[in-house]
């Protein structure tokens, strides 16, 4: 079945949905886009999303011609065109068509486009089980190059690490700062525990603030949990009770062995289960509902 894309403001069907080779996005990697999941006949976190778009557009200073409440309805309308309630949404803006130039002011347009469609990034038995990782020699960007805050379009500096990963036998890497700190994933956030603490590295350290991240640090903190922002090591990790990384694609997943080193007991850890509970619970009550009847 063909699904029904946004682009442009109007709706496509796949085959139809095509962009210039002259777009900057394409020739450039210009451009910023959200991953945003829908469970349950609601998009989860779909405020926070939209948010995170435009900060990064402002930041690249890139004109989105939509308001936020108008895209916010793409998203739902997308939803609603190809019957989804439970989906991965792929909303993404570029610099739009230009010429061979770099120059951003010579793309008068941007372009917007916005795909809904299932996605399973592990397979479950990684999830029942937990990750084997690797570190990669493959920094991560420095926040005075590509700032890793942007969830920019140039995914080259995460897809050089997962080729690394897949080269050491793993699905997925850890990623160092050029300080040699944990950093994150290729694609997730990375989170220990210690003597039950949570630890996730600071947004300066080259991290994405991912939307999953904050919302497994709020379930923490209202559980009483103490949580921590803070730099540390790959030792930190070997010697850490529990693992796991979270992803809006990704969801929750436990990690259970770090370049040879096991992880706790070697088995996905009570405490990450039980935020992972609570995470699946938030999925059932947040956000605006697609379909009303």
């Amino acid at each position: 079945m063909s699904l029904t894309i946004y682009l442009n403001g109007e709706y496509v069907k796949e085959e139809e949905a095509k962009v210039s080779v002259f777009d900057h996005g394409l020739l450039y990697g210009d451009g910023i886009f959200e991953g945003i999941r829908a469970y349950h006949n609601r998009v989860f976190k779909l405020d926070q999303h939209i948010d995170r778009l435009y900060e990064n557009a402002h930041s690249i200073m890139l004109d989105l011609w939509l308001s936020k409440e108008e895209m916010k309805e793409v998203v739902l309308e997308t939803l609603r065109k190809n019957d989804l309630r439970d989906a991965y949404i792929r909303l993404v803006v570029t610099r739009g068509y230009g010429d061979l130039g770099l120059d951003p002011a010579k793309c008068p347009k941007a372009t917007i486009f916005c795909i809904t469609a299932k996605i399973q990034l592990y397979p479950q038995e990684l999830y029942d089980n937990g990750l084997v990782v690797n570190t990669v020699a493959t920094r991560r960007n420095s926040n005075e190059a590509t700032n890793p805050r942007f969830k920019s379009l140039n995914y080259l500096n995460n897809i050089m690490a997962k080729i690394e990963s897949k080269l050491t036998g793993t699905i997925e890497a850890i990623m160092l700062n050029n300080e040699g700190h944990v950093a994150e994933a290729t694609g997730d956030n990375i989170f220990i525990i210690k003597n039950g603490v949570l630890i996730t590295p600071p947004t300066y350290a080259g991290v994405l603030e991912g939307v999953t991240r904050n919302a497994v640090m709020e379930i923490a903190s209202q559980r009483g949990m103490e949580v921590k922002e803070t730099l540390f090591s790959r030792h930190d990790v070997y010697s850490a009770d529990e693992c796991f990384l979270t992803g809006t694609a990704a969801e929750v997943i436990s990690v259970i062995k770090v370049d040879g080193r096991v992880i706790g007991s070697g088995k996905p850890g009570e405490i990450t289960k039980e935020l992972n509970a609570e995470f699946r619970e938030l999925t059932k009550h947040d956000g605006p509902i697609i379909f009303k009847d």
